[in-house]
């Protein structure tokens, strides 16, 4: 599955591969020009997520007020 995933992400332009003929088997991957343009609009993402994620989580469904909402998910503090 992270084959396919790093493939297409190649095939659309957003990563480089460079394979290294060694034993055993090296491949590198990198972000393209295309793919480093997306990071910063997706830190406004991560940045709005932050501030709003205790709000979104309240208006899940079957939520209560008195249960304790849950932490924003780990790893979406920053993206840059």
């Amino acid at each position: 599955m992270l084959t396919l995933t790093l493939r297409n992400l190649e095939r659309d332009g957003l990563l480089t591969r460079e394979l290294f003929p060694e034993v055993p088997l090296r491949v590198e991957y990198e972000l393209t020009t295309l793919s480093r343009s997306l990071l910063r609009p997706m830190q406004g993402l991560v940045n709005w997520v932050t501030e709003n994620w205790q709000q979104v989580k309240g208006h899940e469904p079957n939520s209560t007020r008195d249960e304790p909402l849950s932490p924003m998910p780990p790893g979406l503090q920053t993206v840059v």
